[in-house]
């Protein structure tokens, strides 16, 4: 028979992050979450079978997995309750390491990252004057000799206070006398175990998710000059490739999530019963849970599609901006109906919807608003002049 599931070659690894994730239930989550705590049990036990290194080359100690494997693990590790947060940007920093890094760089430290030893989970891009306009940003490396002497700060920098490792964004090339209005911006692997409390200084943010982000400051850190990821200036070409990853595979989570919210809901609706009957005898329950199905559906066709697209060395920006704006919209409804569902008891921790519900609601935000993606295909795809910015044409 004919599968239509473009995942199905991975249900062995949907099956083996399903059994992960069975030793980390509810309480574990909401114990975390009260003291704000890292997942660090999580994470490990993720290293150890593997599931973290399923993009790294084999020859490097990983499983040589692509882009749908990895939004696989990352749906399934959300569609069982979890949250993947603490460590999914390893594997959406990971294409640009791959893509555009040295042998040398991929030699030194991708066996680390493989065997767990070392962590790859930061990503300073944001700042906090320029936020989504990358090409606005103020950190500066100034070539010095055989090093860079780095100085500026991050802000949303997540995990960066569990990483050993971090991709740096910053400008190499004033922005006047850049030969084009994306040059002069280059990529850094940055190893965090030098410089912290030499020049770097990480603070906590406290948030309404336990998702241990932070600011980053950098104070004339110098790097050695092969921490350059590629070729000088040419690092925002390399960061819009990896922002493709990340989009898609925060996309993963997010059907993950919209999964998650559907059971919790349908159960609850089966269960629960009010006036002698299941409040899910009525259609003001079931329709809006419905719905909710009906449009995780769509998402996650676009999730697999721009996956596969990028597997494939396409550059999928459209669909890639697209799947995360659609899960992101299938999430959240599945969440505001999952909580309605509950009524009260919604938001009691103990159920885990209020938590799930507070997680879910990050991605109409972040990793990129669901305002800028209409207007990204509003330009590039419609045509349309553009709608912000001081140069509006």
């Amino acid at each position: 028979m004919t599968s239509f599931d473009p995942t199905a070659e991975y249900s062995a690894i949907r099956e083996g992050v399903a059994k992960v994730c069975e030793a980390f239930p509810g309480p574990y989550w909401q114990d975390l979450d009260a003291r704000r705590a890292y997942p660090k049990d999580f994470v490990d036990a993720l290293v150890r079978e593997g599931y973290l290194a399923a993009m790294i080359p084999e020859e490097y100690g990983g499983s040589g997995l692509g882009l749908m494997a990895a939004a696989v693990i990352l749906e399934e590790i959300h569609r069982n309750g979890c949250n993947a947060a603490a460590c999914h940007a390893q594997m959406y920093t990971m294409g640009t390491v791959l893509r555009h890094g040295s042998d040398a760089q991929k030699q030194r430290y991708l066996p680390g990252i493989a065997d767990g030893s070392l962590r790859l989970q930061a990503f300073g891009v944001t700042e906090p004057t320029s936020g989504t306009d990358t090409l606005a940003l103020k950190t500066r490396a100034e070539r010095d000799g055989d090093h860079y002497v780095v100085t500026g700060q991050k802000i949303w920098t997540s995990r960066a206070e569990h990483s050993d490792l971090m991709v740096l964004l910053a400008r190499t090339t004033a922005k006047e006398e850049a030969a084009s209005r994306t040059a002069g911006l280059s990529v850094f692997l940055v190893d965090l175990r030098d410089h912290i409390g030499k020049g770097i200084e990480i603070r906590p943010i406290r948030t309404m998710i336990n998702h241990a982000t932070t600011e980053v400051f950098l104070d004339n850190v110098r790097i050695p000059a092969d921490a350059l990821i590629g070729e000088e200036g040419q690092g925002f070409r390399y960061i819009l490739s990896g922002m493709n990853s990340e989009r898609i595979l925060i996309a993963a989570e997010c059907i993950g999530d919209a999964k998650w919210f559907l059971k919790k809901g349908s159960d609850y609706a089966r269960e629960r019963s009010v006036f002698g009957a299941p409040i899910g005898a009525n259609q003001g329950v079931q329709f809006p849970l419905a719905r909710a199905y009906a449009h995780m559906l769509a998402a996650e066709a676009i999730v697999y599609r721009a996956a596969a697209m990028y597997e494939s060395g396409l550059n999928p920006g459209v669909e890639a901006n697209t799947a995360k704006m659609l899960a992101a919209d299938a999430s959240w409804e599945a969440a505001e109906a999952c909580l309605q569902t509950h009524g009260g008891f919604g938001f009691a921790d103990e159920y885990d919807v209020e938590r799930k519900f507070r997680e879910a609601r990050l991605y109409q935000v972040a990793p990129i608003s669901t305002n800028l993606i209409l207007c990204y295909i509003a330009e590039q795809v419609l045509g349309l002049p553009k709608s912000y910015g001081d140069k509006r044409s």
